[in-house]
């Protein structure tokens, strides 16, 4: 994808919050309500002041049309986003009860799924006000709701994944002898922005003994000749994920660590080669990991090989034990199988991966070998 892709309309946002309805229904919900955060802009593109302690949430079920309750100073800013002709806003002034203004959308008795970000005030409040309804968080409630992306938010992450391959490629021409993982840390913030990303959400640079750590944060640790580096970086662009992982090496790598880091490799080939419409989450994590055990590796791969991504880096499906989740053509998420020897260095390699109609695509490209870097 080339510039900048077309916004998404109210009828897309109009479907996805149809979408959301008729999940609630067939989940056994009465509806899903939804607070400030990433499903509220998925739904509505609506991002209310990240800082509002008032009440702001999007009522959807089944058979009703869409509400959102807003603070009346925020419906004006409510009212210029893409999703709001689609939807109808109930606003309430301060010293209003807002739970009293929302409680008349709601089932008496209903059971409800909730963005999991919603805040405990907010929902002890309607609690109160309708002390027969039960609430359900949207991950155990409706955990594939954002999981299938369609065509636009495909082209999307696509985008994202092409600029963290640039990334990659151009942070093996940086100096890593002699200064801090920070500094590194640094120079990829940079690059995922020059590259249009619009959010740094993680920039990972673990290493020697710090790549054991699977999510080490960038420290003062000066990278010395000899070490093996774990780098892990993402964020969002055009509002859409990416997130991958390469481990290159300070100058020539010993015989073990070329072992380990081609162990990992065949790991995160084999899983992505899993990956097919119908096969189970959990199958992929098998797949993965039993290439590691088989080599010796099982008890050093200490977290699962993948989760989703979409408007946000970490999300639902995930590639885990478990989720017995079929796959389906449009799911995003991360393959990304690692082993970490504590006290030594750690491997990781990663690919955001789509499920297409036969099998899978990857959206990071760039060389799995390991990277020699000055």
């Amino acid at each position: 994808m080339t510039g900048t892709p077309a916004p998404f309309t109210a009828d897309d946002y109009q479907a996805r919050m149809a979408r959301a309805a008729r999940a609630a229904a067939d989940a056994g919900l009465a509806g899903v309500l939804v607070a400030p955060g990433p499903d509220l802009v998925w739904l509505t593109g609506y991002a209310p002041p990240a800082a509002t302690e008032r009440l702001t949430l999007l009522v959807l079920a089944a058979g009703q049309d869409p509400v959102l309750v807003v603070p009346t100073l925020e419906a004006p800013d409510a009212e210029k986003a893409a999703g709001a002709p689609a939807l109808t806003l109930r606003d309430w002034t301060d010293g209003k009860d807002p739970y009293a203004v929302t409680a008349p959308l709601l089932d008496t008795s209903g059971r409800f799924g909730v963005s999991d970000n919603a805040w405990a005030l907010h929902l002890l409040g309607l609690q109160k006000e309708l002390p027969g309804a039960s609430y359900v968080s949207l991950t155990e409630g409706l955990p594939m709701l954002r999981a299938v992306k369609d065509a636009a938010e495909l082209e999307r992450l696509a985008a994202a994944g092409a600029a963290a391959d640039e990334t990659y490629e151009e942070i093996l021409n940086v100096p890593f002898a002699g200064r801090r993982e920070t500094d590194v840390a640094g120079d990829l913030a940079g690059l995922l922005r020059r590259f249009g990303h619009t959010q740094v959400d993680f920039t990972v640079v673990g290493s020697g003994p710090n790549g054991a750590s699977p999510h080490h944060e960038a420290g003062e640790r000066v990278i010395e000749r000899g070490d093996m580096v774990v780098l892990d970086f993402g964020g969002l662009k055009h509002g859409y994920g990416s997130d991958t992982s390469r481990t290159v090496h300070v100058g020539e790598p010993t015989d073990e660590e070329r072992r380990v880091h081609d162990i990992v490799r065949e790991a995160q080939e084999a899983a992505f080669r899993a990956v097919r419409p119908g096969i189970a989450c959990q199958d992929v994590d098998r797949v993965a990991r039993a290439h590691i055990t088989e080599a010796g590796y099982g008890d050093h791969f200490i977290h699962r090989t993948g989760h989703g991504i979409g408007v946000t880096t970490h999300e639902p499906p995930y590639m885990i034990e478990g989720e017995r989740q079929p796959l389906v053509p449009g799911m995003c998420f991360s393959v990304e199988p690692g082993i970490y020897l504590p006290g030594r260095f750690g491997v990781r390699i990663e690919d955001i991966v789509t499920v297409t109609e036969d099998g899978g695509r990857r959206l990071n490209n760039t060389p799995r070998e390991m990277a020699v870097v000055h």
